[in-house]
């Protein structure tokens, strides 16, 4: 099964997209499931049945994911807020033992609002349940906005990483020498929920990076060429590419006909030419899939339809993924060079910064924080340079650390 994540800068069409590209699937005989996180839901009128023809009622397309039939797929959208009421009802009687020592008065759940930051935990958890689905082949996700998704999709690994270093499971070993601890010490130590809590948290975030970072899960972007969006998309794939997740295509969205008479609409065409050109050359081997304006904004199934015919829009197989390389030069001068594959990174905005066994690698905005590889550990960084939209990180073996050669 295949996962396509459709982002791109706000306003570009990406819902849009994501419905076309269902149809397309769906006219190839591709069983597809398609799943947003928008609150507004614009997918309902966008791939609504035809005028006569009942709505299916919801059915159960993955365990805890309802969705309902609609122009010959499954279309589900996740309620977030709904999804946060359950899950801090459930937080809320694990530890309802704890709150009672500490005299709390538990929440109810008609009184919960969601949080800020709800809506993407709901997406990545609805992301988990989708790639579990039975007789689906391709699931599209109508994903946020571009800067949001990239920050989404980096949370699993990165709150792995938190709960590894503030609740280490080495710790659990200890558990039952809590209570003379605890005396000793006059303060009351963690509960035994709280870490079993954390594994449990683990293990599901655990799941959900194994889905995004799957070989059969990528990344398309939608964008609209112009100056306004030009600046989005090159800091967005940046952010994706520092994280490893593949771009399988940039749609180039609503492209004006070229060769009018009308000399607005003749410049606004050469203008979008110019940009997509810039964005091809920017990603040699990136497919980049024109979309053709309607001419005004999609109604329904009809303009779907339309869409969907566009050559290129559907998807052949997930994009490939480029590893972090490290070659090994000891051979040649001495050193190993980590290579990064970031296309479109501009030196003036990375930095780079060795702590202990990590490596933290900033580009722009985005921020990575990665274990080095064992061989890397025992060397020092001894310099950097970006060429050719790779990062050559050269590191120096440690005399004290290395083996020596016979």
């Amino acid at each position: 099964m295949h996962t396509l994540l459709i982002t791109g800068p706000g306003g570009a069409g990406r819902t849009t997209v994501a419905a076309a590209t269902a149809v397309a699937a769906v006219r190839a005989g591709q069983r597809v499931l398609l799943l947003s996180g928008d609150p507004a839901d614009p997918l309902a009128a966008l791939v609504a049945e035809p005028a006569g023809e009942p709505v299916g009622e919801p059915v159960e397309a993955a365990p805890g994911l309802w969705a309902r039939p609609a122009g010959g797929m499954l279309v589900a959208r996740i309620d977030s807020g709904e999804e946060f009421r359950s899950e801090l009802a459930a937080l809320q009687d694990r530890g309802s033992a704890l709150l009672g020592m500490v005299g709390a008065r538990p929440l109810g759940a008609e009184e919960l609002t969601e949080l800020p930051g709800a809506e993407q935990f709901a997406l990545l958890r609805a992301l988990r349940r989708a790639a579990a689905a039975p007789a689906t082949d391709l699931v599209v996700v109508d994903m946020p906005p571009l800067h949001q998704s990239a920050a989404a999709l980096a949370l699993p690994a990165q709150l792995r990483r938190y709960l590894a270093r503030l609740l280490p499971a080495e710790r659990q070993a200890a558990r039952a020498l809590r209570p003379v601890l605890a005396q000793l010490a006059g303060v009351p130590m963690p509960a035994q929920w709280l870490y079993e809590a954390a594994a449990r948290w683990d293990e599901e975030l655990a799941a959900v990076q194994a889905v995004i970072e799957a070989a059969t899960t990528s990344v398309r972007l939608v964008a609209e060429p112009g100056p306004g969006s030009d600046a989005a998309l090159r800091t967005g794939m940046l952010g994706l590419a520092l994280h490893a997740l593949p771009v399988s295509a940039v749609v180039a969205n609503r492209m004006v006909p070229q060769g009018s008479p009308d000399p607005w609409l003749a410049g606004l065409a050469a203008q979008q030419e110019k940009y997509a050109a810039q964005w091809a050359a920017q990603a040699p081997g990136t497919p980049l899939v024109p979309l053709a304006h309607l001419g005004r904004d999609p109604r329904g199934p009809e303009d779907l339809e339309r869409l969907a015919a566009t050559a290129g829009l559907l998807p052949d197989a997930p994009a490939p993924r480029t590893a972090w390389a490290v070659e090994d030069r000891i051979a040649d001068d001495g050193v190993l060079v980590w290579v990064v594959p970031l296309p479109g990174a501009d030196k003036r905005e990375l930095d780079l910064v060795r702590r202990g066994d990590e490596l933290l690698l900033a580009a722009g905005p985005h921020r990575r924080i990665v274990s080095l590889p064992s061989a890397l550990r025992r060397c020092t960084v001894s310099g950097a340079a970006l060429a050719d939209g790779e990062l050559r990180i050269r590191f120096t073996p440690d005399p004290g650390l290395w083996p020596r050669r016979p």
